[in-house]
């Protein structure tokens, strides 16, 4: 019997949907308010992209690829090149076999929540309300001080253990990423950069493009919001109302 190519490919395409499938019902399972949040449609297009970018880094197994997903939900969907987790890019770059680095990036993921989460999550959940109830006066002490120092002492403030696990260099890194981002989009004053920087901060270096939070990039890219100042205004507000959601579904400690 032989099984000619097109019917190969079928059966390639039927092993991916069944895994994406599995791999939804898993996403349900790990992160329940953001999968909710999401919506059936979002969250395929999250998991599709997740392991596409799984796949680049040679992660084809069920098992490695399930991880990649799941580190991509805790520290968002760049996290392989985010300057605040530079282990990652070094795990999954390294020559180790696929199962041998994913093992590797578990332990690391599961020492990150230890160490910076805490019990239940505990300290992000902290965090997070304390980036809700900064929202409106984010950049307040800017104008006497540099804005790199402002940033890490707010930084600093909302989430101390992750700074310290982070160090500075690398939030330093993505400080001057945030503004380059924030120039893009016209946020050229001091309030509107803080705001995308304290947003990396928060939910990943690639947040402004991330599927896992749809609603930043639709306001950043909203023709109908005509002027700078007005987007910024909008992504806060957004950002606001967004973290309150959250924060109203977490108070249990079951993972964002």
């Amino acid at each position: 019997m032989q099984i000619r190519a097109e019917q190969m490919q079928a059966l390639h395409q039927y092993t991916l949907a069944a895994f994406e499938n599995e791999m939804v019902a898993h996403s349900r399972k790990f992160s329940p308010r953001l999968c909710e949040v999401l919506g059936e449609e979002q969250l395929r297009f999250f998991i599709r992209t997740a392991m596409q970018r799984a796949d680049g880094y040679g992660f084809t197994c069920r098992g490695p690829v399930r991880l990649f997903i799941e580190v991509s939900f805790l520290f968002g969907s760049g996290f392989d090149t985010d300057p605040q987790y530079p282990w990652a890019a070094d795990l999954l770059r390294g020559a180790d076999h696929q199962m041998f680095r994913a093992d590797q990036l578990h332990q690391k993921a599961d020492e990150y929540l230890d160490k910076v989460s805490g019990p239940k999550n505990v300290n992000t959940r902290a965090a997070l309300a304390q980036l809700a109830a900064a929202a409106s006066e984010t950049v307040p002490a800017m104008m006497t001080q540099s804005f790199s120092s402002a940033l890490l002492n707010e930084m600093r403030r909302i989430f101390p253990q992750k700074v310290d696990y982070v160090g500075e260099e690398s939030l330093q890194a993505l400080i001057q990423e945030g503004r380059g981002i924030a120039e893009k989009y016209g946020f050229t004053w001091i309030r509107a950069e803080g705001l995308i920087v304290v947003l990396m901060f928060a939910f990943g270096h690639g947040c402004t493009d991330d599927p896992l939070y749809p609603w930043i990039s639709r306001t950043l890219n909203d023709p109908l919001i005509m002027d700078a100042p007005g987007r910024a205004d909008r992504l806060e507000k957004k950002a606001v109302t967004w973290l309150s959601h959250v924060l109203e579904q977490t108070s249990g400690g079951a993972p964002l």
